[in-house]
């Protein structure tokens, strides 16, 4: 959180996005993934097919932020982005599929066509780039803004596309020695043109949104925790460099240019459930008590209006957090079947509730 008061409104963003379902207002949709069906980072977009095309935003979502909604010209530019995540992972991914007349990727420094992308995962708002703090200057100098405000409470991404010879990105801020590689960000590129030809580009990644991105050691980071129906902040910019002595267009999913450091310029995006769940049986468990062998059951199961609960002593139980005490000690075998209106499953977990040791060989 930056240290001045924080603005957390949100920008109407170039196209009006779909309605969330359930009346959750209008927000910019972000797929979930199944846990077995994690988009593998190799630039393969089959991974992405069961992401409908209610969730993509495309070249007509972007435009011009000079007042004239100009859109893209589609035989210049078009381009289709998909945002995913998945429960339990603080991850946003991400396929990027762009056509372009003339891709540019040979000349030094931010002459690419770029790929400009800024999130705020706790939609604290207000400036994320040091030009913008409103002490810059006065009580904090530029040296103290890049390492003590940069890119902290809120990440830009000048993302090369394709990166050639550069590395992947240019992550705006001094966390950029960690932040734009593993365990952190991954991305992978299928192409076939070169430079000044066009063609299609296709482009995943995934990086890690922090409510503290620490300038200097990502152990005293702090990531965004991405939980379902969570609203974040995030805004896009396609940079369509056409080479030396052609047009640069700088198309954008926010109204405003300075949405770049401006993090109350970015747009709603909701973080989905999982769409027509399919019965999976989950379960965890707690022991209340060792010596009186009394443990409580928890059911973490999805799509499930009934459960049928089996200790492994004999007991069984109806109830769908049940609590059981074993008057015996034994490793036990314990299974759950959940039912619901997509069917049932089990699950079966062997001697994790256990009150006495292994036996002996």
């Amino acid at each position: 959180m930056p240290a001045f008061a924080a603005l957390t409104a949100l920008a109407a963003c170039a196209a009006a996005p779909p309605p969330a379902p359930g009346g959750q207002g209008s927000a910019f949709r972000v797929f979930q993934f199944p846990a077995d069906a994690i988009p593998r980072i190799d630039g393969d977009a089959g991974d992405w097919a069961m992401v409908g095309s209610g969730y993509a935003i495309g070249t007509d979502a972007i435009a011009a932020d000079d007042g004239s909604g100009r859109r893209p010209d589609p035989k210049s530019l078009q381009v289709n982005v998909r945002v995913g995540w998945v429960k339990g992972l603080n991850r946003l991914y991400f396929l990027y599929e762009a056509q372009d007349d003339y891709w540019s990727f040979a000349r030094p420094g931010l002459t690419n066509d770029i790929f400009e992308l800024v999130v705020d995962g706790d939609r604290s708002g207000g400036p994320l780039i040091a030009r913008f703090h409103p002490e810059l200057g006065r009580s904090l100098s530029p040296h103290d803004a890049w390492f003590a405000f940069q890119n902290i409470h809120a990440q830009n991404y000048h993302i090369f596309t394709p990166a050639g010879d550069k590395d992947w990105a240019m992550a705006w801020g001094p966390q950029a020695q960690w932040i734009k590689r593993l365990p952190w960000s991954n991305v992978a590129y299928r192409y076939g043109f070169k430079h000044g030809e066009g063609g299609k580009l296709v482009m995943e990644f995934w990086i890690t949104p922090f409510d503290h991105a620490d300038p200097d050691d990502p152990a005293k980071s702090v990531e965004t925790q991405l939980t379902e129906d969570k609203l974040i902040a995030m805004a896009w910019a396609v940079i369509d460099d056409d080479g030396p002595g052609g047009k640069r267009g700088f198309w954008n999913l926010s109204p405003h240019h300075t949405m770049y450091g401006q993090a109350s310029q970015l747009c709603p995006f909701r973080l989905m459930p999982l769409e027509s769940p399919q019965i999976a049986a989950i379960w965890s468990f707690r022991i209340l008590d060792r010596d009186r062998r009394t443990v409580a059951f928890r059911d973490e199961s999805t799509g499930a209006t009934r459960w049928k609960w089996d200790f492994g002593d004999g007991a069984t139980s109806t109830e769908q957090h049940p609590v059981h005490r074993y008057a015996t000690p034994g490793k036990f075998v314990v299974t759950l079947e959940a039912a619901g209106p997509k069917g049932s499953a089990r699950l079966q977990k062997v001697w994790d509730v256990s009150f006495t040791g292994d036996p002996p060989k």
